[in-house]
């Protein structure tokens, strides 16, 4: 056989890593859901034998509040398409800029009390890119990064040639504050950290953060991906809810959660805006997001800020659900947040309550594996919204109650009893 013709070791990495993966049913499938947007949190399932498919009520959906099916969107991007076509026409600088792009980052700057904001073609991207963009801007950057952050900040912050990175542990300010006073005192310092953490729930002190980053002179970088929308008098983040907008430098979000639509975006300072808008290729090398999206985003942000019973309406159904959980001995974590694990243990497991969920019950939860947490903490990731009635909810706490009860677990661990044992 010739060089030429020969099998690159690629395609048998390719292989064997993924007979791994399989091995410890982690593999991960797609499922083919249809949203039916008159009826959400209604899907339809596409399956080979109904050509009609079935109806599947979906429970792990990160569109919070379901702005995503909202009328008054939906028409404000149909309305965008008609008048400015299907896409953006290029990066923001050739041909992709329009009034309604310049109008969604004023409405995201008001929405944190900054001065400006840059939009990005999603929240990963504008982690990825703002982070490894102010990283290494300057020498010796030094950013302290939470543990649990999100895999998009750590991109970002790993991409940064020339920085160094000190991971803290989560949400722990006494180890937090030991490491910022052993660093140099000269260095430019970052810390990097999240209002919400979507797989455990818990949520950060914004305002114990930003005293030590004003004793250390660091700079504050934070994702509130999991919080627009959803907390706060205008639906800011939890640094609305707390009132501490202002003691953070940088403010992430993103518009495909509790906005319900696409995209991510960062708001602060002029400054700081103007640079990353100079500077950060994620930004300045790729298609802007299309008018269409940016309309329906933009509508969708008015609404929610405007519309405080969308948030009331949300935690109800949240706390509703965990007293039905609670009163039929379901285990589940209790969180300060709106998000409600559900603790399984193992992955093999994971999988099949999920998927006996789809199958016998019609209820869609996505089995949460390792890498997304760590080995012996999988879980099941449930998110009520507003239009998760009480008849749904008793079908889901009487399918967990069964498929928990029926599907063993193999190997209990610490952790897993931990999560078990924090359950209300």
């Amino acid at each position: 056989m010739s060089i030429r013709n020969a099998r690159h070791p690629f395609y048998d990495f390719c292989d064997d890593a993924l007979a791994d993966i399989r091995r410890q049913g982690r593999y991960r499938t797609f499922t083919p859901l249809a949203r039916d947007a008159a009826r959400y949190p209604v899907y339809e399932e596409e399956l080979a034998d109904i050509p009609q498919g079935r109806e599947v009520v979906v429970w792990s959906s990160n569109d919070y509040l379901g702005m995503g099916v909202e009328p008054e969107v939906c028409e404000a991007a149909i309305s965008a398409i008609r008048e400015h076509g299907a896409g953006a026409g290029g990066t923001r600088n050739i041909a992709g800029t329009s009034p309604l792009h310049k109008a969604l980052e004023a409405e995201l700057a008001s929405l944190h009390g900054k001065e400006a904001g840059l939009l990005f073609t999603s929240g990963y991207v504008s982690n990825q890119a703002s982070l490894q963009t102010i990283l290494t801007s300057m020498p010796g950057w030094i950013c302290f990064s939470d543990r649990l952050n999100h895999a998009s900040m750590i991109a970002g912050i790993k991409g940064a040639r020339g920085s160094t990175t000190i991971i803290f542990e989560h949400n722990d300010l006494a180890d937090l504050e030991a490491k910022l006073a052993a660093a140099p005192v000269d260095a430019p310092k970052l810390i990097a950290f999240e209002s919400v953490y979507s797989m455990d729930g818990d949520i950060s002190d914004i305002a114990g953060i930003c005293a030590l980053a004003r004793r250390y002179n660091a700079l504050t970088y934070i994702d509130e991906v999991h919080a627009v929308g959803l907390y706060g008098e205008q639906g800011g983040g939890v640094t609305d809810r707390d009132d501490v907008s202002d003691q953070v430098d940088i403010i992430e979000g993103t518009l495909a959660k509790g906005f319900g639509v696409h995209g991510g975006y960062i708001t602060a300072s002029a400054s700081i805006v103007d640079y990353l808008r100079s500077a950060a290729s994620g930004f300045i090398f790729t298609t802007s997001l299309p008018p269409s999206v940016v309309a329906a985003a933009l509508t969708s942000v008015k609404m929610v800020r405007a519309q405080n019973w969308r948030r009331e309406k949300m935690f109800e159904r949240v706390n509703t659900f965990r007293a039905k959980m609670r009163a039929a001995g379901v285990p589940f974590t209790m969180t300060p947040s709106h998000i409600v694990p559900v603790p399984v243990g193992d992955a093999e497991r994971c999988k099949i309550i999920s998927r006996r969920l789809l199958n016998e019950y019609g209820l869609y939860a996505t089995p949460i594996n390792y890498p997304t947490v760590p080995q012996g903490t999988e879980r099941l990731r449930l998110t009520p919204g507003p239009f998760h009635t009480d008849e749904m909810m008793d079908q889901m706490v009487a399918a967990l109650k069964t498929l928990l009860a029926e599907v063993p677990l193999p190997v209990v661990s610490d952790n897993v009893r931990g999560m078990a044992e924090a359950a209300a």
